[in-house]
Formats: C-alpha cells, sequence, structure tokens
C-alpha cells in the first residue's frame, strides 16, 4: 500500500495536535517531515530501533486519517 504525499506543513498540525507526548511528536516530525530512517532516530533519542518502530506505528494511522480528514476539509472548502 502505497502512502500519499501530505504537506509538510499538514503533517506538522495533526502531529501536534493529536500527539500528546513531546518526546513521540519530535520522534514522528523527524521521521514523517526530515525523511529521517528508523536506526539513526534510535541514536539521536536514545531509544531502540523497536522502540522508535513502536511510536511511528502506533500513531501511523491516526495520523493518516485525519491527514485524509484534512484534505477532504480542504477539497471542500475549495468547491464552494
Amino acid at each position: 500500500m502505497k502512502k500519499k504525499e501530505y504537506l509538510n506543513s499538514d503533517m506538522e498540525k495533526v502531529i501536534d495536535e493529536y500527539v500528546h507526548s513531546e518526546r513521540d511528536r519530535k520522534v514522528l516530525k523527524r521521521r514523517h517531515i526530515d525523511g529521517i530512517c528508523f536506526e539513526p532516530l534510535a541514536e539521536e533519542f536514545k531509544l531502540s530501533v523497536t522502540q522508535i518502530k513502536r511510536i511511528v506505528y502506533k500513531y501511523e494511522v491516526l495520523i493518516f486519517k485525519k491527514l485524509k480528514e484534512v484534505e477532504t476539509m480542504k477539497k471542500t472548502i475549495q468547491g464552494n
């Protein structure tokens, strides 16, 4: 399943709004906005690769669901 590309600004807003842990927000932004791979993230945050993957996968469904909602809302506004 290929993931759709979203604007970094939309991604950042969704992460800020729906991810309450500061550490998890930072991990997710570095992964999804900056495109950093799991291993370098693990080193940067002094966590295991498994822990980084857990953080990313935990929020992935929520983040992309909310991004789809944002995109739908933008299309609706543009259509009016």
